[in-house]
């Protein structure tokens, strides 16, 4: 009774989870004397193990056995039934079906439910009573004790845990506000509020994306984290994807695993060693303007609805961001346009009439100069005179000109060329883009890039018979690249070759170059490079 008040004081004194939970185990073990205990914290779904402590076995021992159990056998018995359970020989119950390779033998065994706040949240199990006795009443009865004390002290570490988490969100909330009331730019809030996002939840990946012009697909702006490079300017589209059901949903969508989830593009590269993952809405209801999403590593526990109600609250953050950006942005332009007009005012009310009144005093003058080369010279000073003003008419109609309709951008057509050629092609190409190329890419050469990129997805849509394909479009201020990879058959031999002709004479028109080559898992890789400025 000594040791078990002495197991039960140690155990509540304990506010850290992990060490809440490696302490109950500890001591169930010195309680009933086992040689072998462990603990196994059961999923939420109440199906099966997602964490299992152990006391006795090494660790040399358990690289050896391989993976943790998962709760079938003896265990999943305590998990159907949650229920005190003894045994003499765990061989002779029906639910057993033996240990794994390398698994030190057991027979003995004693297992009780640890509950918190009467949901089950796992359960102690103990085998090889030292000495070769098998566990009794008594053994039961302690451990049911001390399963009891286990649950207050493993609520009050939860609880704990979630006032330091509530602390640690306030914490970073008041960081952005500070930020945000600072000045700073859009690009470094939401850096920010990724950054901490990522490092609160434990999560490897942090991800924003925000929607192209027509809404159709979002691309990521922002990526921090495990293999960032990988996702950063990549175009996922709004139908069908994770982020897209939490942009169009605007509420969280959770993923147990983004390596097999159909909501997520099929590319392995992209999601190796990443596994639960959240997309959570930037802003509510129509004003949603992105979509920020969290990824932890494979293993790792699912996101829960007590993680994701801080993750929204702390995107509205990200949504006031993005709002006052643009809100500078729109003064910003304001402020352009009343300059404008200032210029434009002033150039009509000033400096036009000033030049026609010195225009019509040299004429004046000229008609009283009798040399006739002088006279001549004084027209031609008039002839200018009128020339400048026509000139700077036409700057003043161009700086109070306003353009009714906006040409959409480089990014936004891509994605419409792409989107269109889904049907044919049977599946949807993978997109990245990088770099300015709506602003650094003239109008005459994206004209150029469009018409190659659906050159090459019908030619992969009539001939390739592909089942993947990667568009990948940058540009560095320099040049414009764009790249087209698919894994289809390849190009036969003696084939027509006119929409390759057609790309290179487009690139050569433009000083550029274009290559085509077989990778080595096969299919074809089309590049098209042309300058964006002249050297």
């Amino acid at each position: 009774m000594h040791s078990l008040l002495e197991a039960v004081l140690s155990v509540g004194r304990e506010l850290d989870l992990q060490q809440a939970l490696h302490g109950i185990v500890q001591a169930a073990a010195v309680l009933v004397d086992a040689e072998y205990a462990a603990l196994g914290v059961i999923t939420p779904d109440g199906k099966r193990l997602s964490k299992f402590l152990t006391v006795g076995v090494t660790a040399e021992q358990i690289a050896e056995i391989g993976h943790y159990p998962e709760g079938h056998g003896i265990l999943g018995e305590l998990i159907r039934h949650p229920e005190p359970l003894r045994l003499k020989k765990i061989s002779e119950h029906p639910a057993s079906y033996g240990f794994p390779a390398h698994h030190p033998p057991m027979n003995t065994f004693l297992g009780v439910p640890i509950r918190v706040r009467e949901q089950i949240f796992g359960n102690l199990y103990l085998t090889e009573k030292r000495g070769g006795a098998a566990f009794d009443e008594e053994d039961e009865s302690v451990l049911a004790t001390l399963a009891v004390a286990a649950g207050v002290a493993i609520d009050n570490a939860r609880l704990y845990e979630e006032t330091r988490l509530r602390e640690r969100w306030l914490q970073v909330s008041a960081e952005i506000t500070h930020a945000l009331m600072s000045g700073s730019g859009r690009g470094e809030v939401l850096g920010l509020i990724a950054e901490r996002a990522r490092e609160i939840t434990s999560a490897a990946l942090a991800v924003v994306a925000v929607p192209v012009e027509d809404v159709s697909a979002l691309t990521v702006e922002l990526s921090l984290g495990t293999g960032a490079e990988a996702h950063r300017g990549r175009v996922l589209p709004v139908q069908g994807s994770l982020i897209g059901r939490a942009f169009a949903g605007g509420a969280p969508a959770i993923s147990a695993d983004l390596s097999s989830d159909a909501r997520v593009p099929a590319d392995p590269a992209r999601v190796a060693g990443l596994g639960p993952a959240v997309a959570v809405p930037i802003g509510t209801g129509e004003r949603v303007r992105g979509v920020a999403l969290l990824a932890r590593e494979a293993g790792q526990p699912v996101f829960t609805e007590k993680e994701t109600g801080p993750l929204e609250a702390f995107a509205a953050q990200a949504a006031v961001a993005m709002e006052l950006a643009e809100h500078r942005r729109d003064v910003e332009q304001i402020a352009m346009l009343q300059d404008r007009d200032r210029i434009a005012r002033d150039l009509h009310d000033l400096a036009i009439q000033r030049l026609f009144a010195t225009g019509l005093a040299l004429q004046s003058a000229g008609r009283l100069i009798e040399h006739a080369e002088a006279s001549e010279r004084v027209m031609r000073a008039v002839d200018d005179l009128d020339e400048t003003i026509k000139i700077i008419r036409s700057t003043i109609f161009g700086l109070r000109s306003r353009e009714d309709g906006v040409r959409p951008g480089l990014r936004s057509r891509v994605v419409r060329v792409v989107a269109e050629q889904v049907p044919v092609l049977g599946f949807a190409p993978s997109v990245r883009m990088e770099g300015l190329l709506d602003t650094q890419v003239p109008t005459e050469i994206a004209d150029q890039v469009i018409a190659v990129l659906s050159e090459a997805l019908t030619n992969i849509a009539r001939h390739a018979r592909a089942g993947r394909t990667e568009v990948v479009l940058e540009t560095d201020g320099r040049e414009v690249r764009l790249s087209v990879t698919d894994d289809g058959v390849g190009i036969a031999p003696g084939g027509r070759r006119s929409g390759l002709r057609n790309m290179t004479e487009r690139a050569e028109q433009l000083d550029g170059s274009f290559a085509v080559t077989s990778p080595a898992g096969g299919g074809v890789s089309l590049v098209w490079c042309v300058p964006v400025k002249q050297a």
